[in-house]
Parts: structure tokens; sequence; C-alpha cells
């Protein structure tokens, strides 16, 4: 059997054929990851939901992917908002809140990709650089028109990460101008960039709970994340 994973998406406005309307919507790369690497992908909306809501949607799944995305909004991790943060999703930031803390309970596999690495350190009670350029001076990590970085990870020995893809990722894709700050809580710190800004997280003692800030749907040549994903998900392997 094929493992369901779900994945969160936007809720914003947006343009198909006469309608320009809200929409929910996401990125196909990112079920390309899913379905190539032998999942089925569900589209998971933004909406008001509760513990009791999100453990009953999750246990209709098998995985779980927190997608990339806008700014979490900073007041979650007790900061005053940057100049340059984006306008908040306070719909997304609930649902995703509720759903990571529900996985983690239930033990459900999911992997966090980009804002997804940062909405599960922050739900850990950790905080975020809110704008990279004011720490390192430039955008490297961020260049700006939907154009990413690329940049090789150096990947901590004996995490989960590690056992996935070694020691090395050499051409992470990267668009982010917020990372990792203070680690939150049972979260193992799995991956660094060469100027020592934190690209994944772990948690500690989770079957599958990793999250990383670079995007691998970008980089489909490598499935080896969204494989581990459906592996951990496929319910005979649990």
């Amino acid at each position: 059997m094929k493992p369901v994973i779900g994945l969160t998406s936007y809720r914003q406005r947006g343009q198909t054929g006469v309608w320009d309307t809200e929409m929910a919507m996401l990125p196909a790369f990112y079920l390309e990851g899913v379905t190539r690497a032998g999942g089925m992908a569900v589209i998971l909306p933004p909406q008001q939901i509760d513990s009791s809501d999100a453990r009953n949607l999750l246990s209709g799944l098998d995985g779980l992917v927190i997608t990339g995305g806008r700014d979490v909004e900073s007041t979650r991790y007790g900061h005053e908002p940057h100049a340059q943060a984006e306008k908040p999703d306070r719909l997304r930031d609930l649902l995703e809140d509720e759903l990571i803390t529900a996985a983690i309970q239930m033990e459900l596999p999911f992997l966090g990709i980009c804002r997804g690495s940062q909405m599960l350190n922050v739900n850990r009670g950790g905080t975020l650089i809110q704008h990279l350029p004011d720490l390192i001076g430039d955008n490297r990590y961020q260049p700006g028109g939907g154009n990413f970085a690329h940049m090789q990870m150096s990947v901590r020995a004996g995490s989960k990460l590690h056992e996935i893809v070694g020691d090395k990722v050499p051409n992470a894709a990267l668009y982010h101008h917020q990372a990792i700050d203070e680690p939150g809580e049972g979260l193992l710190v799995s991956a660094y960039s060469p100027d020592g800004i934190v690209q994944a997280v772990e948690v500690e003692g989770h079957p599958f709970g990793i999250a990383v800030q670079w995007h691998p749907e970008q980089t489909l040549d490598d499935l080896r994340l969204f494989e581990a994903l459906v592996k951990a998900a496929t319910p005979a392997e649990k």
C-alpha cells in the first residue's frame, strides 16, 4: 500500500482562468517529491482547528510534510516583528502548530521544509533570526526574484539526517531570509551551512521528525529525503 502523505499549503489570493480570488494552493514540486518517492499526496489547506481536530486529521494520514511559505508570526516566539518581516498567515500558523504537536505526540513521520523547520522550532519553544542580512551582511540565502541559492550543507554524524544523506548535502537549494536561532526543546541540530547557520533539526527520540531549511523539492534528482519519509510512513514499515 502506498502511504498517504498530507502536505500543508497556502491560502492566499491567486488567479486561474477568469477567477481572481482567495485560493488554497501549493507548488506542484512538493507533490512531485512525494509521488515520485512512492507516496500519495493530499493537500491540507489552512483552517481553524484545535488539538482534537489535528489528531483526528492525522489519524487518516501515514505521514506529513510541513512545506515552505511565509514568515512565522514573531509573537509566537516572543519577538516584535522585524521591519522586513512578511505579513503573517495566522491561520496557517495555527494549523501547522497543532499538526506538529499532534504528529510528535502520535509519533507520525513528518518532514519540515524551510518554513517547516522554523515552525517546528517555534513549536518546541525556540526562536528565529528574523532577517539574516542583519547578521551576515548580504542576501546569500535569498537572492530574490525566485532564484534559489545553492550551498553545501554539513550534516551531523549520528543524526537521522546523516543516516539518509551522509556527511554532506552538496547542492542544497535555499530561499530564506529567516533562520533558526535558539533551538527548541528536544531538538537536535543536524546540519549547518558554511557560515554556521542552522540548516536542519530533528526531534530527538521521534521515529522520523526531521526538518530542513533547504528545499529538497527543488532538486528532485535527489529524492532521498522524500523516499526516507515515504519509507517511514509506509504502514508495513511502522
